[in-house]
């Protein structure tokens, strides 16, 4: 009997609504360093990416990098639990996919520690076996390599999983690994913008997720 399929999911913008905490966290550090901030559009094209490479795409001078990552980050924690939202209907669909038996797997460009918080703050953290996180790979979405490690975490193949994920960049990764990508509908990104990057799936809402999964399932029996 085919296994469960495994499911990927991506954090900022999928499982969490954290687009105030990110905005708020971004034109707080581009003030404080450079006395105003980019307007937010520039800084969304970015999300999904390492923060460290957000900011490195927005500044001419490599030395503010690294002190505008840390003044983000410090920002970041300070108001973390205020800031961050859930979205409507994320834990109820999660826990109903986790009692089904699929394995989840989370992949973010975040940082580990900061993932585990909101993971924590939205109650998700006990349902989740494997996170992919800034540290757990040299190269980050758009490349697959994140989606490849969290693959060979969860000892499945590509054709045994799905990914879903708000941007561009998620669905980018999610197909170069070959594993089916599900464009969230209900993050800050526009449909137009996602299915540009040709997701396998569009969802307008995460509990549109269960029957989708049913759906693949048996249609891949034999």
């Amino acid at each position: 009997m085919p296994r469960p399929l495994a499911l990927l999911f991506d954090l900022d913008g999928t499982l969490v609504d954290s687009i105030d905490l990110i905005l708020t966290s971004f034109r707080h550090t581009f003030r404080t360093h450079l006395g105003e901030a980019p307007p937010d559009e520039r800084w969304m094209a970015g999300v999904g990416t390492p923060l460290v490479s957000q900011i490195r795409s927005l500044v001419s001078d490599e030395s503010l990098v690294a002190p505008m990552s840390q003044t983000y980050r410090t920002f970041q924690l300070e108001h973390h639990d205020r800031l961050l939202k859930e979205f409507e209907g994320v834990r109820e669909t999660v826990t109903e996919l986790k009692a089904r038996g699929h394995p989840i797997g989370l992949v973010t460009s975040k940082m580990e520690d900061l993932a585990r918080r909101a993971l924590r703050r939205t109650s998700l953290d006990n349902l989740i076996d494997v996170i992919v996180a800034f540290e757990s790979s040299p190269r980050h979405k758009p490349d697959p390599l994140p989606v490849l490690v969290a693959l060979e975490a969860l000892g499945v193949a590509s054709q045994e999983a799905l990914f879903v994920g708000d941007s561009p960049h998620d669905i980018v990764a999610g197909n170069a690994a070959d594993v089916s990508t599900v464009a969230a509908l209900w993050g800050p990104f526009s449909a137009e913008a996602l299915r540009a990057v040709k997701p396998s799936f569009t969802l307008s809402h995460i509990r549109e997720l269960p029957p989708l999964v049913a759906s693949i399932e048996t249609r891949s029996k034999p």
